[in-house]
């Protein structure tokens, strides 16, 4: 592969899903989004919004819940509701059919999509509109895309925030067409099924650490892990590793560089050719154990770990 080409793939790890742009326009013309409002009652509101900079922070969790909002392109998890909906069954996708925000099955069943284009400033209320509308929905109907919701309860009012979130990684969106009849669509939910499974990257969860997900983008392989520390220490840890040499997993692996999503680092490394998903078990697990050693160390940064820590800086990218 020439430079070029790598360059263009470790562009891709580290920006995986770059956010919907929503074009300005007078404020009181439709938004540019769909929804039907006048753009200063939808995303021009957004733009006064405060921006909740760590919006899965109150959830168990938190860093899968990023993965699955942000590098993960196929999974389900179940959520634990509380309160007068106890008891009622629902599941976290990171994708639903035709942009769906919510969906409730035939069966009954609710489900909520992670990655919605044309959010607001907290997508954690954003996504706690749309899994109240599916509770509420008939049977076999979707929560079709709309404006932006007004003040409301947060993830953390609905469901059970201590209970852990257990993420299933699917080759594909076959778990779509579950339970959905004829009056859902279910053939455009097929086509649309399809059309996602063409662009799917294949991604696996690690099982030995928490929240890194190995992934094959074109002919090569990285690991993409959310780390769910305060970033300064996190950062100072980093660069004493790099600054030793110990900031690798494995012969052949190379640190990308690392993206800011919801609050939190992830960063990226480039795998050796032909690495798979278990082959880099063991390194992440050792990563890990060296990097909680160095969280550990209170000690100013010497010369050579203020360079490298300088370094992860230039290589980092944010996304919302």
């Amino acid at each position: 592969m020439g430079k070029k080409a790598r360059a263009a793939t470790a562009r891709a790890a580290v920006s995986p899903r770059p956010d919907a742009q929503v074009a300005q326009v007078a404020p009181r013309e439709p938004c540019p989004c769909g929804s039907g409002r006048r753009y200063k009652a939808c995303h021009g509101r957004a733009q006064r919004e405060a921006y909740v900079a760590r919006p899965f922070g109150g959830l168990a969790g938190e860093c899968d819940w990023v993965a699955m909002r942000e590098i993960v392109p196929a999974a389900t998890a179940a959520l634990t509701l509380a309160g007068q909906h106890a008891g009622t069954s629902a599941t976290l996708a990171t994708v639903l059919p035709l942009a769906w925000p919510g969906l409730r099955r035939e069966d009954g069943e609710v489900m909520v999509g992670l990655q919605v284009a044309g959010s607001s400033t907290d997508p954690n209320r954003d996504i706690a509109a749309a899994l109240l509308s599916a509770i509420e929905a008939e049977p076999g109907s979707p929560v079709a895309p709309g404006g932006l919701p007004g003040p409301g309860p947060r993830l953390e009012d609905v469901l059970d925030a201590t209970a852990p979130l257990n993420v299933t990684v699917h080759s594909g969106f076959e778990f779509w067409l579950d339970g959905l009849e004829d009056g859902s669509g279910s053939s455009d939910v097929a086509a649309s099924m399809e059309r996602a499974n063409e662009a799917a990257v294949p991604t696996e969860r690690l099982s030995m650490v928490e929240a890194a997900y190995w992934c094959r983008i074109g002919d090569r392989s990285h690991l993409r892990w959310v780390l769910p520390y305060e970033e300064g220490p996190l950062l100072d840890a980093m660069a004493r590793l790099k600054a030793t040499g110990r900031e690798g997993l494995g012969e052949g692996t190379r640190f990308v560089g690392s993206f800011r999503a919801h609050g939190l680092l992830v960063p990226v490394w480039d795998l050796a050719e032909g690495t798979t998903a278990e082959d880099v078990e063991d390194p992440a697990h050792d990563y890990a154990e060296r990097l909680g050693e160095a969280l550990a160390e209170t000690a100013p940064l010497d010369e050579d770990a203020r360079r490298a820590r300088s370094g992860l800086l230039s290589r980092q990218v944010t996304l919302r």
